[in-house]
């Protein structure tokens, strides 16, 4: 520890609250939080929180070199110091009455010839070692073991002519001068640092090497030339790493392989004053610059290299700024995690400063974020507590990873239920899935009766392009007035039919099959579902005002039905068409304070004036599909296109699904869907929405092709492989194009040609393999040769027949193979037999012995080989989540 004109500082072994400042004299200081310290004389700030006191000085031991502090207990502030000189001088810091101390305490250890001293350190176990490192001398050593407890030389006379700079001449009975160990002969030492792992090993930064020395045979030594022999400094947590430098550049060592730097770090623009290791954290180094006021930290976060292996570890390197002045050293706090205690060059400005430590971040694809500070690790997940979950949405990620595990999106047949396995309470998702049942309907039926008609034309498309394109090519609409149903009353109200008109109905499900059935089977359904309100709205617009009635009573006498539901009934019943009546004077100021919008319109409507709606189009809380349905009965050809574009952009902006019935899977539908992705992330819905689209327009845009990869990504990051696998039938059975051509070809290793498919020129990829008894059934023709060359397969490894042989045939391969019930499955049966090999050594076999033979070995199979197959794959070590 280097001390000249700037300040140094040394932590207390043993009392994790003192440490000494040394410039020109000693000081002893004891930190502590502000509050406590604060009443007293000559209290110095470190920190907010802290500040040090100071408790003793020692100014006896001018020319002042370095200093050490006695490693153990007793006596506990004893302290060496090295002089310009070369002399060591023990001496103490406040009061202590022990009688070792006493001993101790101004004896002095005097080189043969005076030079500086550069270097001192104790020995961490036999405590009695002090080692020395002086400059050069060309016939003295420049290494001096002390040993602190040995007895005044006779020789003291001599030694004490020799003192030039002493101010004060001590009593020659305290002087040494016979050293326990002399090393380093003709050669300056600069540096020194006891090995941890061995107490009896020094290692020096002499004068053009790092030497270590063995106690047990001095005169031997391990050297390696270097430049880097200052401050040589040993990694607590890893005894086996040093640090040295020279000017700007620090080298980290391997005592195991000694003969070159492990790393060079980069090098400092300036030279560097101090190196040290945290000893609170594994891997941390700290270095200082001069005239510098940022610390510079290196951390090594990495397991010590073996022998043998060449890489490099990887380094993270960033600077600290713990005060603005510039620094003279800095000192690690021996306990306190990451802190530090800086000392000012000039006038003894002091700084408790902790580093803190990087935040390193992982979120997982099933949303729980985990972060390391320090010792710490911390996981934050998502609250499913029961009462927070109906407050705080989930997020999208955890809704889409639920919904693809209750196989959301590949009910085929019932195309509805799918919004029953997303959790069915998502009126968005609802109306989807009814949307893409019902166009699905009317196209399964459009192409019977084309089908039926022989009719090759493009109308089998016309219900993906939604109702907004349909009504534009209505043509030959009809305009009636029908009189209320149940009744003779004839009503203004004109309603108008076209064939497309009908087929709009029949997408919004209001329709089963043409106009004749009518609407009596959705009536029924939503009566099914308890949606009173919304079945009597449907019947009157039907114009049967005593159907409506009907229901609402059935309603208010439902099970948990709304009584006023009679009310209104009562209000319906009273209706009259007069203009001026009190009736809809009433009707038209009250229908504002019901709650229900379903409610709402049934009086709008009742009070509007024919062809002026907008009392029950704009309504935003009534579906979609009934507006839409509604406004294909009642507003003429002229109206109705108007309505339906700025129904549509409303929808689009939005990113509303139900506007899928306008727009259908076309272009349109893209941009909506687009917009709905944009807001919430939903991937999932506009893959499997998009896939039911038309081929050649929607599956080929590039926004649905990056939805689709997305979702599949999505899908592996959670390891649900096997419902990924599914999603790619799924998609290849709607979509052929995306079907992946084969990859993989087994090919001769004489001729080149591919074993499976040189007998048929089809390109199917499950082809082939039969003739190679790859079914399992020892009855099938094995061939064990290349179709193309005659020339043998390879054979298996472990059971050494010739590939091609299917297992069953083959003779058993010891316990490994009684484990797996080979003929379990026809499935399993046939991959079994498949070819494996490492794409590493190139070795390999039947699968079926090659999975039980890595179930109890890591290395390869064939002998001599060490190559750890299995381990070599990452991925395939990992369990599938969704184990389906």
């Amino acid at each position: 520890i280097m001390s000249g004109s700037k300040p140094d500082i040394l932590w207390s072994p043993h009392h994790p609250d003192h440490y000494v400042i040394c410039d020109s004299e000693l000081g002893l200081y004891r930190i502590g939080p502000v509050g406590s310290s604060e009443t007293k004389a000559g209290t110095l700030p470190l920190s907010e929180e802290t500040a040090a006191t100071l408790l003793a000085i020692n100014s006896d031991t001018p020319y002042m070199k370095c200093v050490a502090w006695y490693p153990k207990h007793e006596p506990e502030c004893l302290l060496a110091v090295g002089q310009a000189n070369g002399r060591v001088v023990l001496t103490s810091l406040g009061q202590s009455h022990n009688s070792t101390c006493k001993e101790l305490v101004g004896k002095e250890f005097v080189p043969k010839h005076a030079r500086q001293c550069n270097t001192l350190a104790w020995n961490p176990v036999d405590s009695n070692l002090l080692a020395a490192g002086l400059d050069k001398h060309r016939a003295d050593f420049s290494v001096l073991i002390w040993d602190i407890s040995s007895k005044f030389s006779s020789e003291a006379s001599v030694a004490s002519e020799k003192i030039r700079l002493s101010s004060v001449d001590l009593d020659s009975s305290s002087v040494v001068t016979k050293p326990l160990y002399e090393l380093g002969q003709n050669d300056a030492c600069l540096s020194l640092c006891w090995l941890l792992r061995d107490p009896k090993l020094l290692l020096a930064g002499m004068h053009r090497n790092l030497a270590i020395f063995d106690l047990r045979n001095t005169s031997q030594k391990t050297f390696v030339n270097t430049k880097a022999i200052q401050g040589v400094t040993v990694d607590p947590h890893f005894p086996d790493r040093v640090a040295s430098f020279f000017e700007g550049q620090v080298a980290i060592w391997d005592l195991r392989k000694f003969e070159k730097p492990v790393l060079t770090l980069t090098e400092q623009p300036k030279p560097l004053t101090k190196v040290a290791w945290c000893p609170t954290r594994n891997g941390l180094l700290a270095t200082l610059t001069r005239d510098s006021n940022i610390i510079r930290l290196y951390d090594m976060q990495h397991t010590p290299t073996p022998i043998g292996d060449e890489t490099e570890p990887t380094i993270i390197e960033r600077s600290v700024q713990p005060c603005e002045s510039q620094i003279g050293s800095f000192a690690w706090h021996p306990s306190s995690q990451n802190r530090m205690v800086v000392v000012s060059a000039a006038n003894r400005v002091m700084t408790d400063f902790t580093v803190f430590e990087r935040i390193s971040l992982a979120w997982s694809s099933t949303t729980s974020l985990m972060w390391a500070c320090g010792r710490h690790l911390y996981d934050c997940v998502e609250d499913g507590a029961e009462g927070v979950e109906s407050v705080i949405e989930k997020d999208i990620a955890t809704k889409m990873r639920q919904r693809a595990q209750s196989r959301y999106g590949h009910d085929t047949v019932q195309v509805w239920r799918n919004h029953l396995l997303a959790g069915g309470n998502d009126p968005q998702l609802k109306s989807l899935w009814y949307d893409l049942f019902y166009i699905l309907l009317s196209h399964m039926k459009q192409c019977a009766e084309d089908m039926e008609l022989k009719l090759q034309g493009n109308k089998q498309s016309v219900v993906y392009s939604g109702i907004k394109n349909i009504v534009k090519t209505s043509s030959g609409t009809k305009e009636s007035r029908r009189c209320w149903n149940g009744s003779d009353r004839q009503t203004d109200l004109p309603r108008y039919d076209s064939e497309e008109r009908c087929l709009a109905l029949r997408l919004c499900g209001w329709m089963s099959r043409g106009p004749d059935i009518g609407v009596e089977v959705f009536l029924r359904s939503l009566e099914q579902d308890r949606e009173w309100e919304r079945a009597a709205a449907v019947a009157l617009f039907n114009l049967d005002i005593r159907r409506a009635i009907q229901i609402l009573n059935k309603g208010a006498t439902a099970e948990k039905g709304d009584l006023n539901l009679n009310v209104v009934a009562m209000a319906l019943s009273g209706y009259t068409d007069e203009k001026s009546s009190l009736w809809r004077e009433m009707c038209s100021s009250l229908r504002l304070q019901l709650k229900n919008p379903y409610l709402c319109v049934m009086f709008a409507f009742l009070t509007s004036e024919p062809g002026a709606y907008d009392g029950v189009l704009y309504e935003s809380s009534v579906a979609v599909r009934d507006r839409v349905a509604f406004a294909c009965m009642f507003l003429s050809d002229a109206q109705l296109p108007r309505y339906m574009d700025k129904l549509t952009n409303e929808m689009k902006e939005a990113g509303n699904l139900e506007g899928i019935l306008l727009t259908g899977l076309s272009k349109d539908g893209v941009d909506l869907m687009e917009s709905h992705v944009d807001r919430t992330g939903d991937v999932q819905t506009a893959s499997f929405c998009m896939l039911k689209g038309s081929p050649g327009e929607v599956l080929k845009d590039p926004r649905v092709q990056c939805w689709i990869e997305n979702y599949r990504n999505l899908l592996d990051a959670w390891r649900f492989w096997h419902k990924r696998a599914e999603f790619d039938i799924y998609r290849g059975k709607l979509d052929p194009s995306s079907k992946p051509l084969a990859q993989v070809f087994v090919s001769c290793n004489f001729c080149g040609k591919s074993i499976s498919y040189s007998c048929s020129a089809m390109p199917h990829q499950g082809r082939g393999f039969s003739q190679y008894g790859v079914s399992g059934s020892p009855t099938k023709s094995k061939v064990t040769s290349c179709p193309g060359c005659r020339k043998p397969l390879p054979r298996c490894a472990l059971c050494l027949m010739n590939m091609g042989t299917p297992v069953s045939n083959c003779p058993g391969t010891g316990k490994s193979d009684e484990k797996v019930d080979l003929t379990r499955e026809n499935k399993l049966a046939q991959f079994n037999n498949w070819f494996t090999w490492c794409h590493n050594c190139r070795h390999g076999g039947h699968a079926g012995h090659m999975l039980s033979w890595f179930r109890d070995h890591t290395e390869c199979p064939v002998s001599a080989c060490t190559c750890k197959c299995m381990q070599l794959d990452t991925t395939g070590n990992l369990v599938p989540s969704d184990s389906s």
